[in-house]
């Protein structure tokens, strides 16, 4: 892939996530309007990219042909201690996070009910992990790699990842517990991509996110009443 593909890639990149970031904050829609949005930035456009751009198969695109499972044992791994971690630091952390305001920002601007938050966290394990991942490592990072341009893969995708997530809890916290969740973020977009530099298909760090989201999961579960 030549180097006028990934800087394409990178714009495509930043006009998405910031599309996105303006539908989360700036707009009162539901979240089934924000997903479906989601669906169309992360997985559409960059699908009609692939095809008619750079005019590729998707499989072989994304490194998908042939899978080494063996390959993907490392990710099992980190994901496991990742779900531990998320849910360690959140009861350490506790005292200062509004829960209340989380929740109260769920119930109004996202519109997540306890009634629905069981199929929304089946999705987000399953379905938002793989398309967050398809799309910040399979189709940004790998691909910006391959060029070469390793430094601006790793800093470019983990940032976009980290700046990206601003928009889902941007009310949730403190300004420094949001410098700490930035941080974090970035840091997990590191060792995602640096996961991927395994196998160079995006599978390795989808498996260690749904983890992630495993633990995240549990704690809205815990913040709805779910466990009594």
């Amino acid at each position: 892939m030549n180097k006028k593909i990934a800087l394409q890639i990178i714009i495509l990149a930043l006009i998405s996530t910031a599309a996105l970031f303006i539908i989360e904050q700036g707009l009162q829609v539901s979240y089934l309007i924000k997903t479906v949005a989601k669906i169309g930035m992360f997985l559409v456009l960059p699908l009609f990219f692939i095809k008619f751009v750079i005019k590729q198969p998707v499989l072989e695109f994304l490194n998908l042909r042939t899978i080494d499972t063996k390959n993907l044992r490392l990710g099992l791994l980190l994901g496991l201690v990742s779900m531990g971690i998320v849910i360690g630091a959140f009861f350490v952390l506790q005292d200062f996070i509004n829960t209340g305001a989380i929740i109260d920002d769920l119930q109004t601007r996202m519109k997540v009910t306890a009634e629905i938050f069981v199929f929304i966290a089946i999705y987000i394990t399953f379905g938002n992990s793989l398309l967050e991942e398809f799309y910040f490592r399979g189709f940004i990072f790998l691909n910006i790699y391959k060029t070469g341009n390793k430094a601006v893969a790793y800093l470019f995708s983990s940032v976009l990842f980290a700046i990206y997530h601003v928009a889902i809890f941007a009310t949730w916290f403190n300004i420094w517990l949001m410098l700490l969740a930035l941080l974090g973020l970035f840091i997990v977009g590191l060792v995602f991509n640096w996961l991927n530099t395994k196998s160079m298909n995006f599978l390795n760090s989808w498996i260690l996110h749904i983890f992630a989201d495993i633990g995240v999961m549990v704690l809205g579960f815990y913040l709805f009443g779910f466990f009594g």
